[in-house]
């Protein structure tokens, strides 16, 4: 025998309407098996709870928005443009409110909701529950709030029309808010048009100024305060973009008792900010792997393209998967789009993953950059990193040390080691020893950085200088070179005198393999380096070095003899001036010319030099003054170097420069030659 169904189904409604308005929990079974009992005859087994009804009787997974939350919503609000179109889309009862979160669209969604009512009642409705059965009370209640429902576009046009007429027959509105998914949103605008309002955050500073005033509400405090902060704090704790959340923050942070002192207190907040909220980045990420990667590549590389954000973020975690091919990635291989890496971390939208680790991405003129709203969060990360998390250090030193081949991605690279170095004390420099032996590519250039910056802290100079120094005299030319480029002075951290007798080690330690003259040239690189960007007297410490330097006949002296030209020739004035002004280090000039001079390979450019010094100024018919004084302090040497100098410059051409100070300096020659008449 058959069975009806769709007249035991009508029955059921009439004599059953509260369970019917539940069709997920009704089980007709006529003949069949419900789970593990078996129902024979015609019968019906109908499985119910009632924690969780659907009608409106007894609400459902649904309670009263807190008073409290209420009325600070209301007194924190900050109305913009959305505000009033949300209320002309309200005017039909439903709103859907699109935003991303942290945007302010729960303030918003009440502050709609609240309008033109004293005392409002709201209530918030769990997102699980299903519109399309669900009924709004009769009365007694203003409005109705669901955030993020699970299914928000399963609503058809004509469920949402009997919804809007219990809510009229209710005079209440219901707000839902969902989340901004570009597809299923253009969809959502088709469907229901005028009633769908995208929501965008007010401005930081008015939200910063509405929160400020209810934290502290006498202006004259406010002013003592913002007065305290200077005048660059606004602009510096509310970038342009700034979540609202984050403006609300930062309001609370300045409101505390004592939070700001008459000492550094910009420093000190931004501090405090950044401390807090790393804290809670880290909190979120520790068992996300997705999150933690970006975060932590954000912190590393924040500021540059969003490309290599991302690529080295999906670099850590590759580096992270534990199995054979953990490390088998090439030093600075840029990690492509197929790499499993990329398909783990990007399991959601990237503009998600940001938003979470508290990040966003900002146009420019180039490609789309990433950073932190507060750019200090990156190095309050790396506090409690170095600080809670140490158990990460190796693996975040291989995979700093395989950063990509760019300038920028190595600086940031080396930076970002330095501060663990200098976060644990000095701890970490035996992990920087490991890089520079290990790793090729840009690794020994990371690992160098990080000790020229590392130098600059007081609490590690120390330790990083004894390192250097066993490295300066180790065999290993890794280790050599690492100290060569370590000494440059953009580096910062190891001052001029100690770095000259560092690559004085390094360069003689060696010998005349081409990996030795390959150390050679990183420290002719690095004194070239030092030479351009010192002052006055670091130019006059590297010459004094140099001078010593030229006195052996071993690589040291060779690395003095082809520098000091090239030094000579990028700033003659200087080294004018200080041959007019006398003392040791016109003395050093004129034994570095002379040892340049007598020696084959360098005779070339040493030559080439002081023919151009000769020219002068703007080519003048006259030598330059020091060059005169110069070469008068050579003829006395009376050095071969400077004898083949002249006779070149004697059967030069008449466009030779120096044709007349070379004459004389030749007949001043020829003379102390003559032997002397006697009576």
């Amino acid at each position: 025998m058959t069975s009806d169904t769709s007249s035991v189904g009508r029955a059921l409604k009439a004599l059953l309407p509260e369970l019917d308005r539940d069709r997920g929990m009704l089980v007709l079974a006529p003949n069949g098996t419900v789970n593990t009992g078996v129902v024979q005859g015609d019968q019906r087994n109908v499985s119910s709870s009632g924690a969780i009804p659907d009608g409106p009787g007894t609400p459902v997974r649904q309670g009263p928005v807190r008073a409290k939350d209420l009325q600070v919503a209301r007194r924190r609000f900050v109305p913009s443009t959305t505000f009033e179109a949300g209320l002309v889309a309200l005017e039909s009862g439903i709103l859907f409110l699109v935003g991303e979160p942290g945007t302010g669209r729960l303030t918003l969604a009440l502050n709609l909701l609240a309008h033109r009512h004293d005392d409002p009642t709201l209530i918030q409705i769990d997102g699980a529950v299903d519109l399309a059965r669900w009924r709004p009370r009769p009365q007694g209640v203003h409005g109705y709030l669901v955030m993020e429902p699970s299914a928000p576009f399963a609503l058809r046009p004509w469920e949402l029309s009997d919804l809007e007429a219990a809510l009229a027959a209710a005079d209440a509105r219901l707000v839902i808010v969902v989340p901004d998914v570009p597809g299923p949103t253009r969809f959502l605008e088709r469907d229901f048009g005028g009633q769908v309002v995208r929501h965008r955050s007010p401005d930081p500073a008015e939200v910063f100024a509405t929160h400020f005033a209810d934290s502290c509400p006498e202006a004259r405090d406010r002013a003592r305060i913002l007065e305290l902060l200077g005048p660059d704090f606004l602009s510096s704790v509310l970038p342009a973009g700034l979540p609202p959340g984050y403006a609300a923050r930062a309001a609370e942070t300045v409101s505390r008792p004592g939070a700001v002192s008459e000492v550094r207190p910009a420093e000190e907040v931004l501090a405090c900010l950044a401390s807090a909220e790393a804290q809670e980045l880290l909190a979120r990420a520790e068992h996300d792997p997705e999150l933690l990667t970006h975060l932590l590549s954000v912190c590393v590389y924040g500021g540059l393209d969003r490309d290599i954000v991302v690529e080295r973020a999906a670099a850590l975690l590759v580096a992270a998967r534990p199995g054979p091919d953990t490390g088998s990635v090439d030093p600075g291989r840029r990690v492509p789009m197929g790499d499993p890496g990329f398909r783990l971390v990007r399991q959601r939208p990237l503009r998600d993953i940001l938003r979470d680790v508290g990040a966003h991405c900002a146009p420019g003129n180039g490609p789309e950059t990433v950073a932190f709203f507060w750019p200090a969060v990156g190095e309050a990360v790396w506090d409690v990193v170095c600080r809670e998390h140490t158990e990460l250090l190796p693996l975040l030193h291989d995979w700093l040390g395989r950063t990509g081949p760019t300038a920028q991605e190595i600086e940031r690279a080396g930076r970002a080691m330095a501060g663990m170095v200098v976060r644990t004390g000095g701890r970490a420099l035996g992990l920087v020893q490991e890089l520079a032996l290990s790793t090729g590519g840009p690794g020994f250039e990371v690992a160098a950085r990080s000790l020229g910056m590392a130098a600059i802290d007081p609490g590690v100079v120390h330790k990083v200088h004894s390192l250097l120094q066993e490295w300066s005299d180790a065999s290993d030319t890794a280790l050599r070179s690492a100290v060569a480029y370590a000494c440059r002075s953009d580096l910062g951290g190891v001052e001029a005198e100690h770095a000259l007798k560092l690559l004085h080690s390094a360069v003689n330690r060696g010998g005349d393999d081409p990996e030795d003259t390959s150390v050679a040239l990183t420290v002719a690189e690095t004194l070239m380096q030092r030479f351009a960007a010192g002052d006055s007297a670091t130019r006059e410490t590297i010459t004094r070095h140099l001078a010593a330097w030229r006195e052996a006949e071993d690589m040291a002296g060779l690395v003095a003899c082809l520098a000091f030209p090239v030094l000579v020739d990028f700033d003659p004035a200087w080294f004018g001036g200080r041959m007019l002004a006398g003392g040791t280090t016109a003395s050093d000039i004129v034994e570095l010319v002379l040892r340049g001079l007598n020696e084959a390979a360098s005779y070339p450019s040493m030559r080439d030099t002081l023919l151009a010094w000769c020219n002068g100024p703007d080519e003048a018919s006259r030598p330059d003054p020091a060059v005169e004084e110069l070469f008068v302090r050579l003829v006395d040497s009376r050095q071969h170097g400077f004898l083949r100098l002249l006779l070149s410059i004697e059967r030069g051409g008449d466009a030779m420069p120096g044709k007349d100070l070379a004459a004389g300096c030749l007949t001043e020659w020829r003379s102390r030659n003559q032997p002397q008449q006697t009576d």
